[in-house]
């Protein structure tokens, strides 16, 4: 199958209203994604001899297609339930140290390191103000010796500025572990993924996999130095050996496993990731490229004012605007006209848009808005 078929393929995999621009909280699943999941549910409804085994191998299927997504290898990548579970796995595994957290960080990532700090693990120390972009400038003036660690989102979820990793790493150091929270792009965003030393994606947003199943990645020294300290029983060599005894800790990134997931969670999370990878992530960046472009421009043709970044190297499919005072109101005529956007407070829209997006509905919410403005 040629490139283009298959990104057509892939649009026509999703049948999302024509006004859902939420994105960034929850992206509607593929019909692939539903008949994966029916499909599996289906074998455990049978229980046929063999069926747990066969649907406990949608694991491997899953870390295998994220591996090739996110250019880590297959032994360092673990799968998780969420995006939180694997950030609270690598802020309790950090050595010591200072870690530095943007204030502007998604709550995600905040609490699991302030929760190691109050443990006694590590110190968290917040830097920049809310809404402040964590750039590489910004962190290099914040580092001291005592730093050990640097959290980032890839994307902020406020406003959709894109990180800038390799930056990032460089004003670090390879001394220093950056841990990269990537759930607003991967998939959506060509990044250096592996400059992270541990990469942590949900996939229920983005890459439209449902709830229920993530991926933890880890670099070489990311292995080494961040522990498993809340790994459980699938996290050891032969855990299926029922002894008694505390068996010896996995030296791959399945040590950080707790239990099994939800073979229906693994088993659609890799078909998403399969299916972004037929479509090709530059295909899908692409199209959310131009319509993100074609949003801007209507919405300032309104008189409307966007907080996100208007240069397409720093921004993925998040668009902010700013009502102060009137985006509740705003949020509900935009309901009213079957148009799904976030509320931020008492002055901010988020419009999240995916490569399925019609831009037909942006004049929609163009005019909309402007009466709110």
């Amino acid at each position: 199958m040629t490139a283009a078929p298959a990104f057509d393929a892939y649009l026509g995999s999703f049948g999302e209203e024509q006004g859902y621009l939420n994105f960034a909280s929850y992206g509607p699943p593929s019909h692939a994604v539903a008949e994966t999941t029916a499909g599996l549910l289906a074998t455990a409804v049978a229980g046929a001899p063999g069926a747990s085994e066969r649907m406990h191998g949608e694991d491997l299927r899953a870390r295998s297609a994220f591996a090739r997504l996110s250019g880590f290898g297959l032994d360092a990548v673990s799968l998780v339930p969420h995006t939180s579970l694997g950030l609270f796995q690598v802020a309790f595994g950090i050595p010591g140290g200072t870690v530095l957290i943007g204030r502007s960080e998604f709550p995600a990532n905040l609490y699991p390191w302030l929760r190691a700090s109050g443990s006694g693990l590590s110190d968290a120390r917040l830097i920049g103000a809310v809404g402040e972009r964590m750039t590489p400038g910004v962190i290099a003036g914040a580092l001291t010796p005592e730093v050990t660690a640097v959290t980032v989102s890839a994307v902020d979820f406020r406003t959709g500025f894109r990180a800038d990793l390799a930056g990032i790493r460089d004003v670090i150091g390879p001394d220093r572990l950056l841990v990269v929270d990537a759930i607003q792009g991967f998939g959506v965003v060509d990044q250096p993924w592996s400059v992270a030393d541990a990469l942590v994606v949900g996939g229920q947003k983005w890459l439209r996999a449902g709830w229920g199943a993530g991926a933890l990645a880890f670099s070489e020294t990311g292995l080494e130095r961040i522990r498993p300290v809340l790994g459980g029983w699938t996290g050891v060599e032969e855990p299926s050996r029922y002894d008694g005894f505390e068996h010896p800790v996995r030296t791959d990134a399945l040590a950080f496993g707790i239990s099994n997931l939800s073979p229906f969670a693994t088993g659609s999370f890799a078909t998403a990731l399969e299916l972004v990878e037929s479509a090709t992530v530059a295909s899908i960046e692409a199209r959310i490229a131009d319509s993100v472009d074609l949003l801007l421009d209507t919405l300032a043709g309104a008189g409307l004012v966007s907080v996100s970044p208007a240069e397409c190297a720093l921004r993925a499919g998040i668009v902010a605007v700013s009502l102060p005072g009137g985006a509740g109101a705003a949020h509900a005529a935009l309901a009213t006209r079957g148009v799904t956007t976030t509320l931020h407070g008492s002055d901010r829209i988020r419009i999240a848009v995916h490569a399925t997006t019609d831009p037909a509905v942006f004049e929609t919410v163009a005019e909309t808005l402007a009466d709110f403005a």
